[in-house]
């Protein structure tokens, strides 16, 4: 008899032990809050006329000298940009920033999201160089920002700057390696919401040599893709009217090996002196790219046994008018929608086995859906009246860039996402964390 009551002493224990610990336990569970962050277009600076192509007048904005949190809507699907950068709340889509001075040059850059770190392949520091760096701190607290210049000389000092909250700063080019012809420019911020642009701007004395904008790469890579890169020819003849130069720089300590090849629609190959070519560590170098092909277009792939950053700029004609363009590496194509208002670009597709489904919407609301196939390399022109291009699917490995020819000069956009969906997780607690 007194062993069981010792049992039944000893459930009654356990299970009050028990319920005192469900009961007792507190409860969480995880949620999750995703939004895009807002994106920076960079200012317009004197002498220079800037529009943004916008897929939405419902798209929100603010401009950064606004202290205040308030936005307002477009109500327009092309914005002309008068002098501050613009923090816009696009929600995924990615607004694209037209750039020009008239009778000179234009140029595009994808107004994108925060960045921590920076690589611009283009500018120079020699006595032809007006071109600038711009770095905006969009955030609500001060900002410390390294920039170090690599060139033909090899790895420069890095010099940090302070910029006040919501404010921007111009820097020359030619005061970061003076004298030097061939610019890599790496910005990290230590602090603060920083994006950064970068204009490439030539003349010799009071005569332009052209100018462009230099979309920033962000990280470098043993695999790049550069998949629109013009290629002007001359009427009657089989010449091209474009030059070519590749500057390229390993991010490695230790040098590298590199191997460019063209793709185009005259086949794929790599040219003379350009496989298994040696690269010293932070030393920047420009090699000439002359390929024979009739095609108006034509992509690099880039493979190295280090990581390395790469661009390639390309002398264009614009009426009796001399400009060139800098073509820089994208990432493979993902779902997006980027803003196309006003530009009517060709688009050019890179890859092995290219399967791209597009949805184009048009200023009136119409909708237009296409697909693109091909091999190495593909092109397709959206129309006049194009508001924005959606990538709805696109098959493994695909590249894709565009192409604008305004008035005033010729341009370059990577299609690529100016900012990603991001997750953060929101936990949820029981009341009795508060009465226990």
């Amino acid at each position: 008899m007194k062993s069981r009551n010792s049992f039944i002493s000893i459930g009654i224990l356990a299970l009050a032990f028990l319920m005192a610990t469900v009961l007792g336990a507190t409860v969480t569970s995880k949620g999750y809050s995703e939004t895009y962050p807002a994106v920076v277009c960079p200012p317009t600076l004197p002498g220079l006329s800037s529009s943004i192509s916008l897929t939405s007048k419902k798209t929100q904005y603010q401009r950064l000298s606004n202290r205040s949190s308030r936005t307002n809507a477009f109500n327009t699907l092309r914005y002309s940009v008068m002098k501050d950068p613009l923090l816009i709340t696009s929600e995924g889509a990615t607004p694209v920033d037209w750039q020009s001075r008239s009778g000179s040059w234009a140029g595009g850059v994808i107004c994108a999201g925060p960045a921590t770190s920076q690589w611009f392949v283009g500018g120079r520091s020699d006595v032809t160089s007006r071109g600038r760096l711009i770095v905006v701190n969009s955030g609500l607290s001060n900002a410390v920002v390294d920039v170090q210049a690599f060139s033909e000389n090899g790895k420069q000092a890095i010099k940090s700057f302070n910029i006040k909250s919501k404010n921007f700063a111009i820097l020359s080019l030619d005061t970061l390696a003076t004298g030097d012809r061939n610019l890599v420019v790496h910005v990290t911020p230590r602090s603060g919401r920083i994006n950064a642009f970068m204009i490439d701007e030539q003349g010799s004395g009071l005569r332009a040599l052209g100018g462009d904008l230099v979309n920033p790469i962000i990280a470098a890579n043993k695999k790049l893709i550069i998949p629109a890169i013009p290629n002007q020819r001359i009427k009657g003849v089989k010449k091209s009217a474009s030059s070519h130069k590749l500057r390229i720089m390993t991010t490695s300590e230790n040098g590298a090996s590199f191997t460019a090849e063209v793709l185009s629609s005259d086949g794929r190959f790599v040219p003379v002196g350009l496989s298994s070519r040696a690269l010293t560590a932070g030393t920047v170098m420009e090699v000439s790219l002359a390929p024979k092909i009739v095609s108006s277009s034509f992509a690099l792939r880039i493979t190295s046994d280090q990581p390395i950053v790469a661009a390639v700029s390309s002398t264009v004609s614009v009426g009796s008018r001399k400009d060139f363009v800098w073509s820089t590496p994208v990432t493979a194509l993902e779902p997006m929608k980027i803003g196309i208002t006003g530009l009517s670009p060709l688009i050019v597709f890179a890859g092995d086995s290219i399967n791209v489904k597009l949805e184009v919407m048009l200023i009136n609301g119409k909708t237009i859906h296409t697909t693109v196939k091909g091999g190495d390399i593909a092109t397709w022109r959206a129309p006049q009246s194009a508001r924005s291009l959606t990538i709805l699917k696109a098959s493994k490995e695909s590249y894709a860039g565009a192409l604008v020819l305004s008035v005033n000069g010729y341009g370059y956009i990577p299609i690529t996402p100016g900012s990603s969906l991001t997750r953060v997780q929101i936990p949820h607690s029981n009341i009795r964390v508060l009465n226990p």
